[in-house]
């Protein structure tokens, strides 16, 4: 079994994994995605440009592994097949032991996906089907290792202490993106309001802006990995109707949810 049946034998028995699969009929330019956490890339068919003026390229049997940033543009460009894209995105604790350099970050790390990568990315895939989650960082862990054998060990530049705006950017993903109020994002942060606004305002960013970055980056997410209706999107970001959830992703990604669906890959 390849590394793409994989993914594709999990993705169908199972919703809650630690990866994510997109893929697309026709080309997908987005703007402004957020990165929130370290995210690796493997394009296993067409080709993916990143960047204001798409410096960046990835060609099929390319990676690319990202720092955080609150907005990068993408496009996601179909070839001789459809587009399609393995996502793992990784928590600080997994690069808990390794030998961590915040001096010299880099922003960005592409390579090509070799035949050892190829095995451990489908190992870890398959073994979404039997592990616990609480294995699951020590196998992503396995690849933050592998990477850096390959001689890729920038990506250890990629991470550093979660910021006061990647905290509450969990807590608003975990909570449903909505339901979180200022008192309750205190009392979880054992700070006031007033000392909350300011360390956010440190960060270049606002309870407002996390808020709704978590929720449109969800609808983005659901968007490209399932087939729920843009209804039931809308409302699971936290969007009483439709309309707004529109204008608002529009307003951030550059196209409609209506627009991005049609982009999607048919049965």
């Amino acid at each position: 079994m390849n590394l793409f049946s994989a993914i594709q034998k999990e993705i169908n028995e199972k919703h809650d994994l630690p990866f994510a699969i997109y893929s697309s009929i026709k080309e997908q330019h987005l703007l402004n995605v957020p990165i929130m956490k370290p995210l690796l890339m493997v394009v296993l068919s067409g080709n993916k440009t990143l960047g204001k003026d798409n410096e960046l390229v990835c060609h099929t049997g390319d990676f690319i592994f990202l720092s955080n940033r609150p907005a990068i543009n993408m496009r996601n460009i179909p070839k001789d097949k459809a587009y399609c894209a393995l996502l793992i995105e990784f928590d600080y604790q997994d690069f808990n032991g390794l030998q961590t350099n915040t001096l010299n970050k880099q922003d960005y790390c592409i390579g090509k996906t070799t035949l050892a990568l190829e095995k451990c990315l489908q190992q870890f895939v398959e073994s979404t089907q039997w592990a616990p989650k609480q294995l699951w960082s020590l196998r992503k862990r396995e690849i933050i290792e592998l990477l850096c054998h390959m001689g890729h060990s920038e990506i250890l530049s990629m991470v550093g202490n979660p910021e006061i705006g990647h905290r509450l950017h969990d807590m608003f993903s975990e909570q449903n993106c909505y339901q979180l109020s200022i008192k309750d994002i205190c009392e979880q942060l054992a700070m006031s309001e007033s000392t909350l606004r300011r360390k956010l305002k440190v960060e270049g960013t606002s309870v407002q802006e996390i808020k709704d970055q978590a929720r449109l980056g969800l609808g983005l997410h659901l968007l490209q990995t399932t087939r729920q209706s843009i209804v039931l999107i809308a409302e699971k970001c936290g969007y009483h109707s439709q309309s707004r959830f529109t204008d608002r992703f529009k307003g951030r990604f550059g196209l409609t949810p209506s627009e991005l669906r049609k982009t999607k890959m048919a049965d």
